[in-house]
C-alpha cells in the first residue's frame, strides 16, 4: 500500500502498471495478518477503525472477517483504488473515501492502521498531528514500515520503487518517525514485523536477489510502530 504530498493532489492508482496494482493485495495479505495478530487482542465489536492509505481496501476486509468491528473508514488519494475498494466491500460496515486527511473525516477512531505509507509522506509531523486529531484518547495507530533509511535493502529499493510509483518517495529514518510522533504527544513503541508465515520465493526477484535478503527484511528491517495517543 502506498502514498508527494498526500495533501496536494489525487492520483488514479499507486502503481503505473495496472497488473501490479491488482496483485498488491495478495502480496500483502500475510503482512496484514501479522499486523492484526500482534495488535488486536479481544473483541472489536464496539470499535471504530481507520485505514490510512487503504488502496483497494483489502486490509479492512480481512480485519472485519477476522474481528468484526462496529464501523470503519478507509482513505486514499488513489481514486480508482478507492472505487475498487467500495465495489469489493460487500455488506461490511466500511466507508471508503478519496482524501488525504484523517481529521477531515469528522470522526474519531479507536484504532488506525497503515501499511507502507510513511515513506510516501513529505511531512511526518503533519501526519502525526492529523492522526492524533482522528484518534480517541488512548487510541492506537499501528504503522508498518520497511521502506526506511535504516533498512539494508533501501538503497536498491528506492530506485526500483521510484520507477513504478505514481508519486515521490522520501528518505525517513526510524528515528525521525519516532521523533515526529513523540513530539506530537504519542507514546511510541516498535517491534520487528517478524512475519509468522511462509513467504513465496520468487527466483530472480529484483527486490530480493537472494533468499537471505527476504529473510532479513521480514525479520529485521520491516517494523511495526505502535503510536498511542495520550489523553
Amino acid at each position: 500500500m502506498q502514498r508527494p504530498s498526500l495533501a496536494y493532489r489525487t492520483i488514479h492508482t499507486w502503481n503505473r502498471n495496472p497488473a501490479d496494482e491488482e496483485a498488491m493485495g495478495a502480496a500483502h495479505a500475510p503482512i496484514w495478518r501479522r499486523m492484526i495478530d500482534v495488535s488486536i487482542h479481544g473483541s472489536l465489536r464496539d470499535s471504530t477503525i481507520l485505514d490510512y492509505g487503504c488502496n483497494q481496501g483489502g486490509f479492512l476486509r480481512m480485519l472485519y472477517d477476522r474481528h468484526p468491528f462496529r464501523a470503519a473508514a478507509g482513505i486514499d488519494i488513489a481514486r480508482e483504488s478507492v472505487a475498487r475498494a467500495e465495489l469489493l466491500k460487500g455488506q461490511r460496515p466500511i466507508d471508503y473515501k478519496v482524501g488525504h486527511s484523517a481529521a477531515a473525516l469528522g470522526s474519531t477512531f479507536h484504532f488506525a492502521f497503515s501499511h507502507e505509507v510513511l515513506y510516501l509522506l513529505p511531512d511526518l509531523a503533519a501526519h502525526a498531528a492529523d492522526i492524533k486529531a482522528a484518534l480517541r484518547p488512548g487510541g492506537a495507530y499501528i504503522a508498518a514500515m520497511g521502506c526506511h533509511k535504516d533498512s539494508a535493502v533501501w538503497s536498491r529499493w528506492r530506485k526500483l520503487i521510484s520507477e513504478t510509483s505514481s508519486i515521490p518517495i522520501y528518505d525517513h529514518s526510524l528515528d525521525s518517525v519516532a521523533k515526529a510522533f513523540s513530539e506530537a504527544g504519542f507514546t511510541v513503541g516498535v517491534r520487528p514485523l517478524d512475519l509468522d508465515a511462509f513467504m513465496p520465493v520468487t527466483v530472480g526477484s529484483e527486490y530480493f536477489p537472494k533468499v537471505v535478503d527476504q529473510l532479513r527484511y521480514y525479520s529485521q528491517d520491516k517494523v511495526l510502530f505502535r503510536f498511542v495517543r495520550t489523553p
